[in-house]
């Protein structure tokens, strides 16, 4: 038996600027689930993404999904993709066994915290205060670069990681510290200011929009203090205030120390985000 993808339309245009496709799934030309390819703007038209892949029960267990992701792949390399994302709930573990099987390597997590309703304090001698507007310029370009360094370390080019590193800003910031619903602060031990925090909203599922940690940084001399855990509460004292109820957040892969610190918190995981390379 032969499994082939078949397109169910053409080519979508999408006003990012990127391409999507939906295709049957098919087993000798009788559909048995469904997929859909795109590429990703953010990294560059050179890398896309398996948006959804689904076998319908009767089918699964019997190699359709491989053949298909495979499939899939193929597809994205004749659009000239030279890598592929996928992201994955934790729940699906059949998905997570065949991203493991065909080459995958985890790239980060998205979590996501329940708030209580009362704001956590704040330890003794630590205060939160907006950054302002002569320390925005400095944080900015500190933030680009780190943002960006953290993708290059995971092999994405330095050019196109930078670019994703400046649209990303420019999407969140598009106003600068005037932005709507953008919080960013500086926290300070003892009148020393010691790291810096960027909360916004963002969609992290389909028509729910939560506070979201775009980043969270300590400075290079304070760090083993406490002062991460003393931002992560800073960041959900914000997002209180704000009205929000939920509070997200991207970690990636390698960064034991913040994974552990989050899941101290309480933050639980989402989706766990994969790549592979295009051979």
């Amino acid at each position: 038996m032969t499994t082939t993808l078949r397109p169910t339309g053409p080519l979508q245009r999408e006003s990012d600027g990127g391409q999507s496709r939906r295709y049957e799934v098919c087993v000798n030309s009788r559909p048995v689930g469904r997929a859909e390819i795109a590429t990703s703007p953010a990294f560059g038209a050179t890398v896309g993404t398996i948006r959804s892949l689904e076998i319908d029960e009767a089918d699964r267990r019997r190699g359709r999904g491989t053949v298909a992701a495979l499939a899939a792949e193929e597809a994205l390399r004749g659009w000239g993709c030279k890598q592929v994302h996928v992201s994955v709930p934790p729940q699906a573990r059949a998905a997570a066994r065949l991203v493991t099987a065909l080459g995958y390597t985890e790239r980060g997590r998205n979590m996501l915290k329940d708030l209580p309703d009362t704001p956590p304090a704040l330890p003794d001698g630590v205060e939160g205060r907006p950054l302002s507007e002569a320390e925005f310029p400095q944080w900015l370009a500190e933030a680009i670069e780190s943002y960006a360094q953290n993708w290059i370390e995971r092999g994405v080019p330095p050019e196109e990681a930078r670019a994703k590193s400046e649209a990303d800003h420019r999407t969140s910031l598009p106003q600068g510290l005037a932005t709507p619903e953008v919080w960013i602060n500086v926290l300070v031990h003892e009148g020393t200011v010691v790291g810096r925090l960027h909360v916004g909203r963002r969609e992290m599922h389909p028509g729910e929009e939560v506070a979201y940690v775009y980043d969270v940084a300590v400075d290079q001399g304070q760090r083993g203090r406490g002062h991460g855990r003393s931002l992560m509460l800073l960041a959900e004292r914000v997002a209180l205030d704000a009205g929000d109820r939920r509070i997200g957040l991207h970690v990636f892969a390698g960064n034991t120390p913040a994974l552990r610190l989050y899941e101290s918190l309480g933050y639980v995981t989402t989706a766990v985000n994969s790549f592979k390379q295009l051979l």
